[in-house]
């Protein structure tokens, strides 16, 4: 009761100091791209009770794609890029907590899809409501990076970063405390608004990033990613999609090395590609 009560004083308070910030960012979102400024997507909550999370819109609307991110999207907006970057495009879900669907601090809230592929974990993990943030999600807060340089972003998501994201929460869950929460508030500011040293920080805490497993292209080879790179199982699940979206585009992206934001060896790694969220129609939010 007491986490509830902080958690609606809180976003309350939020809610209405960053809401001249979301109205420039609605209107710019409007006059640079057609479509809602908001968006729904349905996410598993607290005893797997399914809400729709709100977030602005970061993509072109209504085009066609998967409801998973895995990387670098085309359809993703220049100021989309910049929201996501930020992580400003999350300020929206302030209404979730307010209304109840979340928390500040808790496991972030995933596609129901994926807590049945992994219930065991996400048993104890949706015991509570999710959260705004938590260790797992500031260590991979520039997930979408790390997933590009990967020649396969879904099996490297489902098999390595999954499964580390859930560790982290449930050690997180054990000993999550009102000080814990308090500090994990302050830890995210600091990894948004100063990402160089909030990523050292987050480093110490949780570890390492996983090492990218490179299966394409290497430097002073004379064979193409094409020939080196072995098929794709076949996925028959939700997040099966097809992984051409990013070799299209990778190369348009090449500014990604030189954000700030997380250390990753760039000599060697295989053209990858990735499939996005959909966000969808105008009653998001």
């Amino acid at each position: 009761m007491f986490k509830r009560a902080v958690d609606i004083a809180v976003s309350a308070v939020l809610l209405v100091a960053a809401l001249p910030l979301l109205l420039v960012a609605a209107l710019i979102i409007r006059l640079t791209s057609p479509g809602p400024v908001l968006f729904r997507q349905i996410r598993m909550g607290r005893g797997f009770q399914t809400f729709e999370i709100l977030k602005l819109r970061t993509m072109a609307h209504a085009e066609a794609g998967l409801a998973f991110t895995l990387g670098p999207d085309p359809r993703i907006t220049p100021v989309g890029k910049w929201l996501r970057r930020t992580k400003f495009d999350e300020l929206p879900q302030l209404w979730n907590v307010l209304r109840g669907d979340m928390s500040l601090v808790g496991p972030r809230p995933v596609l129901p899809e994926l807590t049945w592929e992994f219930r065991n974990s996400y048993t104890t993990l949706l015991s509570v409501r999710p959260g705004l943030t938590d260790p797992a999600s500031l260590k991979y807060s520039q997930e979408a990076r790390l997933l590009a340089r990967a020649d396969d972003p879904l099996g490297f998501f489902k098999t390595v970063v999954t499964p580390d994201k859930i560790r982290i929460s449930l050690e997180y869950l054990e000993r999550a405390n009102f000080w814990t929460d308090s500090a994990m508030l302050m830890q995210t500011v600091l990894v948004c608004c100063f990402p160089r040293v909030g990523r050292t920080w987050m480093t110490r805490i949780c570890g390492e990033l996983p090492e990218v497993p490179v299966l394409g292209l290497r430097l002073g080879s004379h064979h193409t990613s094409a020939e080196l790179r072995p098929p794709r199982p076949v996925d028959g699940s939700i997040f099966s999609h097809n992984l051409a979206y990013l070799e299209a585009t990778v190369e348009a992206e090449t500014q990604l090395d030189d954000l700030p934001w997380i250390s990753l060896p760039t000599e060697n790694f295989g053209l990858g590609s990735a499939s996005s969220t959909v966000e969808r129609s105008a009653s998001h939010l």
